[in-house]
């Protein structure tokens, strides 16, 4: 029996949730899902996610930032993501694409923190 039927949200540490928050949505395009108190994490459960994605991010705040989040994004463009990218200033590693392998790269959020964008 398979009780576990998706992957809802995943969280990224970040050190200050407004500044996280401006960025997720103005260089990556996610929308503000839910964003209520949380006093007992030392800020609010801010969730964002992309427009009818069935996956959000939680952006928590913590003072351990600049991890490799392991978290793996889609596009249809990964060389037209890259270029909007680094034309909005974000730290990208260079497009890489291998025989077999979908288009890719990484890119690090306002804090560091290191994500994966691949071609579908």
């Amino acid at each position: 029996m398979q009780h576990i039927t998706a992957v809802r949200t995943v969280a990224i540490p970040v050190a200050d949730q407004d500044r996280a928050l401006e960025f997720y949505e103005r260089k990556l395009g996610f929308e503000k899902l839910m964003d209520a108190p949380l006093p007992q994490l030392g800020g609010r459960w801010l969730v964002v996610g992309l427009p009818g994605g069935p996956t959000s991010v939680a952006l928590l705040q913590s003072a351990a930032v600049g991890v490799d989040t392991g978290i793996r994004l889609g596009t249809t463009d990964a060389a037209a993501a890259h270029a909007a990218l680094t034309g909005q200033g974000v730290e990208t590693s260079e497009l890489i694409s291998w025989p077999g392998v979908p288009p890719m790269f990484t890119f690090v959020d306002q804090d560091g923190n290191r994500l994966y964008l691949a071609q579908e």
